[in-house]
């Protein structure tokens, strides 16, 4: 066996790279050694066996791969916009390959009479089959006889392919390395322990990387592709497991008594309504960990109106009863004074102070409130990002509430455990910490974004409540939905009518909020009308809020500024303008302002005619289903979890092959099994384990190495 250490080998060193390839690869695609290289994974596979056929073609918004000869190229200039097309005959009919960018390269890419496989979505103008930029293979060549039946396609980019490095390229790059490690008799190192091996039937790693590549079957593609994923998610999931292994063996908790005097009260005589199953469920598990003297880390997941802020107060009841403090921290203004108008609602019946600290609270209030909190006088704070300031010092903080947990770092929510600590001195006994959202969250993205939390779901709406029904109209349907609200504000209801923008755009050509205030009050003229956007002073917003609240307006024309902290039971109508612009999560977050009282509600989605698939896709889930966790399924595998919560802001790892929203089955078994060895084996000391231990500290070395660079 040669050099365990030659994967780490410069990838200039590599024959068919040299240093100009090798600082291009690095540039476009982050590639520095041979191992790079092998973890740059083929994207897709073109299977030769079995490609669609030009006539049997649909516009159904699927990606495609068809096979053929380019038979004809030309750029086209009428004036406006460049464009460069290729004919793609095979046999069936001709498809049209159209560039609009990158034509210096694509202009001398083809050959005519050479064959390649387009990859793409599929259009059709006319009678014309159109791709536009597809992704392209070129198997015509010297190697096409010795081109594999399944083929990988890697990616690339423009500079790249004009340096001839196009997938064809980067696969002759990856099989010449694969070559050469064959002939030198390298052996990948096995990094799963012989246990998980044959617990799961996994491919060696060994082969896995070779098959990879160059799979001969799709069933060996599968095996490698399964086998390589799990590995990802293991080791994830392994560092979660253990770090909150750790957290639970050193941080200990206050002891928070279930049942106290202030909680049985309350629930005897004071309690609004029935709690659901789930909130019960929910608030038993939030006691056993306040009980057990390890510090709770939860996150209590919940769709618009599930009733988690009830929970988070009952749960705070406990802990004042104990002789602690409470806290709630909120991600906006209007979130925090939402809560803190709950809660005080609440907490009035059975003598409760409830105080509210934000940017906006004035000096002298905030000095009064600072000094009422230190003596105890204050049992539950709640507020924005304002409580981390440092001079924001608790008596005794026994529980932190967190609301919409994304939209905070994890360093903030370890700066309040530190709210009892004197100055450098170091916490002995931490408060609890409870992490709360109505933003849906797929279970598998849960596992990976939130994971060293135990998670908690609330997925059961209040007896009352009725499922909002929703429907997509468009612009014909217009005179029936105006007659439909004026109906419904005659027998006592509210309407919401929400637009995208605040200022007329020209590239959108959206209609305003604005202009569409102007329109709603020319319709409906015997209606007051209310408008709400993001650039009114916070005064005029809660004015407006407060009259639509007492409805004095029947109708709130706004932008998305209302699509959390605006509880109104009476209104039962959102009708959301270019709804085919909002996102799903968006979406589902703007129909929760309806639907929270005993009426029935309706959410109309209004839009053009023409819909891209996607925007298709989007609008026929809000109206399949109310159900906020099925809609963030669909959310996660459109968008990706990058896009859903930013990448960089959310702490999402960078996995090569591994996909959350496609992978979900094989990160839930990855987790069982790392949190079962670490439950069995918390510091992975068993012999076993070993090979488990050494791939873990490598992990820990290079993320400690990356942090320091970074």
């Amino acid at each position: 066996m040669s050099d365990k250490n030659i994967l780490q080998t410069e990838i200039t060193y590599l024959k068919g790279v040299g240093p100009n390839r090798a600082k291009l690869l690095q540039q476009e695609l982050n590639l520095y050694t041979y191992q790079d290289l092998l973890e740059l994974y083929p994207r897709r596979y073109v299977d030769r066996t079995n490609n669609i056929k030009i006539k049997d073609i649909q516009e159904d918004g699927k990606s495609v791969v068809v096979i053929g000869k380019i038979i004809h190229t030309e750029t086209i200039d009428n004036g406006k916009r460049k464009r460069f097309v290729a004919y793609l005959d095979d046999g069936t009919g001709v498809a049209e390959l159209v560039w609009f960018q990158g034509l210096k390269w694509i202009e001398k890419y083809f050959t005519l009479g050479e064959e390649v496989a387009a990859f793409g979505k599929p259009a059709i103008y006319g009678n014309r089959l159109s791709f536009t930029h597809p992704d392209i293979d070129k198997l015509s060549g010297n190697d096409a006889a010795d081109l594999p039946k399944i083929l990988p396609v890697y990616p690339s980019t423009e500079k790249l392919r004009a340096a001839g490095l196009d997938p064809r390229g980067i696969r002759r790059l990856t099989y010449q390395l694969l070559l050469q490690l064959h002939q030198q008799q390298y052996v990948f190192e096995e990094t799963l322990s012989e246990s998980i091996l044959q617990d799961k039937k996994l491919m060696p790693k060994h082969k896995a990387m070779y098959k990879i590549h160059f799979p001969r079957s799709f069933e060996e593609l599968n095996a490698a592709k399964y086998r390589l994923k799990f590995e990802e998610f293991f080791y994830f999931q392994l560092q979660l497991a253990i770090k909150q292994g750790i957290n639970k063996e050193t941080h200990k908790g206050f002891v928070i008594p279930k049942n106290g005097n202030l909680f049985t009260e309350y629930t005897a005589k004071h309690l609004p309504f029935e709690l659901t199953n789930a909130q019960k469920r929910v608030l038993q598990e939030i006691e056993q960990d306040m009980s057990s003297g390890i510090q709770m880390n939860r996150l209590v997941q919940g769709d618009v109106g599930s009733g988690k802020t009830m929970v988070a107060f009952l749960a705070m009841l406990n802990v004042i009863d104990a002789g602690y403090q409470c806290t709630m921290m909120a991600p906006t203004e209007i979130l925090a004074e939402q809560h803190f108008r709950n809660i005080s609602g609440y907490a009035q019946k059975i003598g409760i102070n409830v105080a509210l600290l934000t940017g906006s609270t004035k000096k002298k209030q905030r000095e009064q409130l600072l000094q009422a909190l230190k003596l105890n006088m204050i049992h539950i704070l709640i507020g924005t990002h304002a409580l981390l300031e440092d001079d924001v010092r608790f008596y005794k903080l026994g529980l932190a509430v967190i609301d919409e947990q994304h939209r905070f770092g994890v360093m903030q929510r370890a700066k309040l455990w530190k709210k009892n600590s004197e100055e450098n001195k170091p916490v002995e006994v931490y408060p609890h910490v409870l992490v709360m959202t109505a933003t849906p969250i797929p279970r598998s993205l849960a596992l990976t974004l939130y994971g060293d939390l135990d998670v908690s779901i609330i997925d059961e709406l209040p007896k009352n409540r009725k499922p909002i029904k929703t429907a997509i109209r468009t612009d014909k349907d217009k005179v029936k939905i105006y007659e439909f609200i004026r109906q419904q504000i005659k027998e006592g209801r509210q309407a919401y009518f929400v637009y995208p923008l605040v200022e007329q755009s020209e590239k959108l050509d959206l209609q305003a909020v604005t202009e569409g205030y102007q329109q709603i009050q020319a319709l409906f003229p015997e209606y007051k009308v209310g408008l709400l956007h993001g650039k009114m002073h916070p005064a005029e917003k809660d004015d407006v809020m407060t009259k639509f609240k007492l409805n004095v307006f029947q109708i709130l024309v706004a932008t998305t500024v209302i699509e959390v902290g605006v509880d109104v039971p009476n209104a039962s109508i959102m009708v959301i303008e270019h709804a085919e612009r909002f996102g799903l999560a968006q979406l589902h977050q703007l129909r929760g302002r309806v639907g929270r009282g005993e009426y029935q509600s309706y959410c109309i989605l209004m839009t053009s005619y023409q819909l891209s698939a996607d925007g298709k896709k989007r609008l026929q889930t809000m109206e399949e289903t109310n159900d906020g966790f099925k809609i963030s399924d669909v959310d996660l595998e459109m968008r990706g979890p990058g896009e859903i919560f930013g990448t960089r802001q959310s702490g999402l790892p960078d996995f090569k092959i591994a996909n959350i929203a496609q992978d979900s089955t094989i990160l839930q078994e990855a987790r069982k099994i790392a949190f079962f060895i670490v439950e069995k084996d918390p510091h992975l000391r068993l012999n076993e384990h070993s090979v488990l231990l050494q791939n873990y500290q490598k992990i820990i070395q290079e993320k400690t190495e990356i942090s320091r660079v970074g």
